[in-house]
């Protein structure tokens, strides 16, 4: 059978195919211990939930706008600009079904075969595979360990060519919990101004952070208005992943494109998603702020339990809800470590390498899990570990 070569070099996410696996020994009767899937262990908050069902009783299933219901849309400028310290007009918001959509569409609106984007490594694998679907080439850059998974500025300079088309940015991070600095910002900001490229921000997490405020975006600098396309939704911060909600802000002549690419593909998102979006936004917060304690109390945990283990070593993650912890003293390849892991003490999480080479020496594990399954977890690593020692 013969495929059209864009789809050549996709590959499955890492995390579905380790949760495959982990299922497939569940039902063979293995007790898993579940550190692999990057999703809020709570389920939607009960108002969100009830404006949900409550807009399928009163007929809102139909079809809607493509870019969104209007009301929607003002909501999303009004509470991310306010967020953000900008203002946003609603016709730069385009709604679609989860915020994948909002990375893809742009990128095949702006980039043209051959021209290069710019993506972190390690990252989150969908950046790679939506480039090169839309014909691009992508061009990683490295994150730095040591300072805490922060860009390499210098190689970062260097890879900036007069085919750069854009760079994407993903802060608090995607698998390393790290954040971006106002510094680091402004150092890429002025690197895309004198390249006269795109930036794309992913900032999914951007409510999920540790800090005493809340982590700066490149929007906000002089001269990216015009040139930067924000990325977020409600998977996350509202644990609202199965519903399919997130959205895109971009220069308005940019989400008029994007939406014909949704006309031509999704059509529209869900009509009911959209008023438990409404909900959201407009509903209490405080369930959000207990969430992100919890995930404070988790995170602390995870990092002090993995730096007690010999031979692994964590960095706080300042964002999201993963660790990223180093495993190079093993000796072991991280993808045949995570499979023995898996295979051996019954906990499924990642090698890094699914998020790109520069993985390699790093496993994730997602935190966004109870504290009982995380002490369990931590028992079943350190035990492993100590047989390694001792094998």
């Amino acid at each position: 059978m013969r495929f059209a070569h864009r789809t050549s070099e996709l590959r499955s996410e890492g995390a579905y195919h380790v949760l495959a696996k982990a299922t497939a020994l569940e039902a063979q009767g293995q007790s898993i211990v579940h550190f692999e899937i990057g999703q809020p262990d709570i389920e939607t908050y009960g108002n969100i939930r009830r404006a949900g069902i409550e807009a399928i009783e009163s007929g809102h299933t139909r079809y809607t706008p493509p870019a969104g219901m209007q009301m929607l849309r003002e909501a999303i400028a009004e509470d991310a600009g306010e967020r953000r310290g900008v203002t946003f007009a609603s016709e730069q918001v385009v709604v679609s079904p989860g915020a994948k959509p909002n990375l893809f569409f742009p990128i095949l609106a702006l980039v043209e075969p051959g021209d290069e984007v710019l993506y972190p490594d390690p990252g989150f694998p969908s950046y790679r595979a939506m480039i090169l679907v839309a014909g691009g080439v992508p061009i990683p850059y490295s994150l730095l360990e040591e300072d805490d998974f922060a860009p390499d500025l210098d190689q970062l300079r260097h890879s900036f060519t007069k085919r750069t088309r854009m760079i994407i940015l993903n802060s608090p991070g995607n698998p390393t919990g790290g954040v971006l600095s106002s510094t680091a910002l402004e150092a890429i900001g002025t690197m895309a101004l004198e390249h006269n490229c795109w930036v794309m921000t992913d900032e999914i997490y951007r409510r999920l952070h540790y800090l005493e405020s809340a982590p700066p975006s490149i929007i906000t600098l002089p001269g990216m208005a015009d040139r930067t396309i924000v990325v977020d939704g409600f998977s996350k911060t509202y644990a609202m992943t199965g519903w399919r909600l997130g959205y895109g802000i971009m220069p308005s002549e940019l989400a008029q494109k994007v939406g014909l690419l949704i006309t031509h593909s999704t059509g529209s998102t869900a009509h009911f998603t959209q008023y438990a979006g409404l909900e959201a936004l407009h509903g209490p917060q405080g369930e959000i702020n207990e969430m992100l304690q919890r995930y404070r109390r988790r995170r602390d945990r995870v990092v002090s339990g993995l730096n007690t283990i010999r031979g692994v070593s964590c960095r706080m993650p300042q964002g999201a809800f993963y660790a990223f912890p180093n495993v190079r003293e093993t000796g072991i390849a991280v993808d045949r470590l995570a499979t023995m892991i898996l295979e051996q003490a019954s906990v499924a999480l990642l090698p890094g390498t699914a998020f790109g080479t520069q993985g390699e020496g790093n496993l994730r594990l997602s935190y966004a899990t109870s504290l009982d399954q995380i002490e369990q977890g931590l028992e079943r690593l350190s035990s492993f570990f100590a047989t390694l020692e001792t094998g």
